[in-house]
C-alpha cells in the first residue's frame, strides 16, 4: 500500500445503539489508522430515516452511504449485532468481486448458527424484554427503568434484533478471511467458549483474545488497545496475502487455524 496511507478501521455498534461507543476512538486513533464508525438509519443524527430490518436493505444503505471499499488492505470490526453486519458485509464483497477486508474482527457476537439469549426475549412486550435484557446484563449500566433509554433506545433494539435474525437466517457459508475474536472475561451474553464457535466460519486462520469488561467491553481501554495492535499488523503484512496478516507479531502465541 502507498507509505503514509492509514488502514481504515470500520465499526459498527452493537444493537440499539448509534456510534457513542467508538467516539473516544475517534478521537485517540493511533497514526495510520483511520477508525470510520458506521452509523446505521434510525438512530443518532439519522434518526428520521427508516430503520434497516433486512440484509438487502443493509447493504443497499451501506453501499449508499459508505460506499464501495477502499482498494487498499481495512479491517471491519463489529461488535455485538455488528458482529453479524461485519460477516454479511464480507460474504456480499466477495460475491460482488470487490475487495474484501483484510482482517475481520467480531466481538460480543454469538456465531450465526448460535441463536443468542436475547434473540430468545425478542418477540416479548416491552417490560418482559427489558426485564431479561437487565438479567443477562445487556442493558447499558445506569440504564433507569422506564427512562430516556426505554423511551428512545428500546424500539430501535426491537428492529436491530429482526435484523440480527434476518442476518442469522441469511448466513450460509464460511468467510475465507482471517478473522479475530474478541470476548468480554464476564460477558454473560457471549462468553469465550459460545464466542469460540466462530471458528468454523472462516476457512482463514483465527485468532481469537478474551479481555476484561461484560458485553459491553466495547467501551472499555483494552478493545481499542488490541485493535490497533492488529491494524498495525495488517498495516506491516500489506505486501502479503491476507490469510498470512494475523501471522506475526502478539497474535502468534495464541492463534488457531480452523483449517
Amino acid at each position: 500500500m502507498p507509505q503514509g496511507q492509514p488502514i481504515r478501521l470500520y465499526c459498527f455498534a452493537h444493537a440499539g445503539a448509534g456510534v457513542s461507543s467508538f467516539s473516544r476512538w475517534t478521537t485517540a486513533a493511533a497514526p495510520g489508522i483511520d477508525v470510520v464508525p458506521v452509523l446505521l438509519p434510525g438512530r443518532d443524527t439519522r434518526r428520521r430515516e427508516p430503520r434497516v430490518t433486512g440484509r438487502r436493505a443493509l447493504l443497499a444503505d451501506l453501499l449508499r452511504t459508505v460506499g464501495p471499499p477502499p482498494n487498499g488492505p481495512y479491517v471491519l470490526y463489529g461488535h455485538s449485532l455488528g458482529g453479524l453486519i461485519v460477516y454479511t458485509v464480507t460474504r456480499a464483497l466477495r460475491e460482488a468481486g470487490l475487495n474484501p477486508p483484510a482482517l475481520v474482527v467480531v466481538g460480543a457476537s454469538p456465531p450465526p448458527d448460535v441463536t443468542g439469549a436475547v434473540l430468545r426475549h425478542a418477540r416479548r412486550p416491552d417490560e418482559e424484554l427489558v426485564r431479561a435484557l437487565g438479567e443477562l446484563g445487556a442493558v447499558p449500566p445506569g440504564t433507569a427503568r422506564g427512562g430516556v433509554w426505554e423511551r428512545t433506545a428500546l424500539p430501535v433494539l426491537r428492529d436491530d434484533l429482526r435484523l440480527a435474525g434476518a442476518l442469522k437466517d441469511s448466513a450460509d457459508r464460511p468467510l475465507d478471511t482471517p478473522l479475530l475474536v474478541v470476548s468480554g472475561r464476564d460477558d454473560r451474553l457471549a462468553p469465550p467458549e459460545l464466542m469460540a464457535g466462530w471458528r468454523k466460519w472462516t476457512s482463514g486462520r483465527v485468532v481469537e483474545r478474551t479481555v476484561p469488561g461484560d458485553h459491553f467491553f466495547v467501551r472499555g481501554p483494552d478493545l481499542p488497545r488490541l485493535l490497533r495492535r492488529a491494524c498495525h499488523v495488517v498495516r506491516r503484512t500489506a505486501d502479503r496475502a491476507p490469510d498470512a496478516t494475523l501471522a506475526e507479531g502478539r497474535t502468534r502465541p495464541q492463534e488457531r487455524n480452523s483449517r
